[in-house]
């Protein structure tokens, strides 16, 4: 083994190890996950749309999934496809405005798919998801746009978001449709935070997918993540009260 990296091996085999009961744990009992209130008004969103008789409107972000903010823009399809199963259901229009070409094709197939589960294919339209622009603010004046002119009831933002993101929740809101926005995006969550009725702060997105489903694999793998945020964070704690008393068994212990 390279010297320094024998306790960054066996951390990945104690992860795993982690991962694996977890989700053994999960077939036996579901594990608890604390209260999202962002996620648990996706359904007042688009049950208020559904009310009004206006359309859902969908953005998941800027990003793409081949770029180093893919984690965020999958989040953003999870939670679209939970989005499209509601629609579905209420017999409410949808409309998912997407900036990059290679997200477009994954959005597209999972609306697709959805309708089709929820036996509604003959209600699948092909304009439901739009390619708008891979430019930034040409992206942001489409949705704009879109929210205007079709009347959203509702404008769930959630994956990726730059500069775009306080004008889109800013036009929904202008608009009068409930807004929900959730990004990891530290620089945009006070937008936001400001502008949206709901709002997802965050690792909230990433729980997205495991919370709307109740899949117990799904929150399996979020109870493991749990653990080993605990487990890091007890570690901090304790090198930091060695650290303070001059002790260097830690850094010792992690090869520095």
């Amino acid at each position: 083994m390279i010297a320094g990296r024998i306790f960054t091996f066996w951390t990945m085999i104690g992860l795993f190890l982690i991962v694996g009961w977890a989700l053994q744990r999960a077939k036996v009992r579901a594990p608890w996950i604390r209260r999202i209130p962002g996620l648990e008004a996706v359904e007042e969103a688009v049950g208020r749309a559904t009310e009004m008789g206006r359309p859902v409107f969908y953005s998941p972000g800027g990003g793409d999934i081949t770029d180093a903010d893919a984690i965020q823009s999958m989040a953003g399809i999870e939670v679209l496809a939970h989005v499209a199963r509601l629609t579905s259901k209420y017999n409410t229009g949808l409309i998912c405005g997407v900036r990059q070409a290679n997200l477009y094709a994954v959005a597209d197939e999972t609306v697709r798919q959805v309708y089709t589960e929820e036996g509604k294919l003959d209600e699948y339209k092909p304009e439901m998801v739009r390619f708008l622009s891979p430019e930034q603010f040409a992206y942001a004046a489409g949705c704009i746009g879109i929210m205007h002119r079709e009347k959203a009831g509702a404008a769930i933002l959630v994956g990726f978001f730059q500069a775009e993101a306080l004008m889109l929740a800013e036009a929904a809101t202008q608009g009068g449709a409930i807004t929900i926005g959730g990004t990891t995006r530290m620089y945009q969550l006070p937008f936001f935070v400001a502008a949206c009725d709901y709002c997802l702060i965050g690792e909230e997105i990433f729980t997205a997918g495991a919370y709307l489903s109740k899949d117990p694999l799904k929150l399996g793998t979020v109870m493991a993540q749990d653990i080993g945020k605990i487990i890091a964070l007890v570690a901090i704690l304790v090198g930091a009260v060695l650290a303070s008393a001059g002790s260097k068994w830690l850094p010792q212990l992690l090869g520095k």
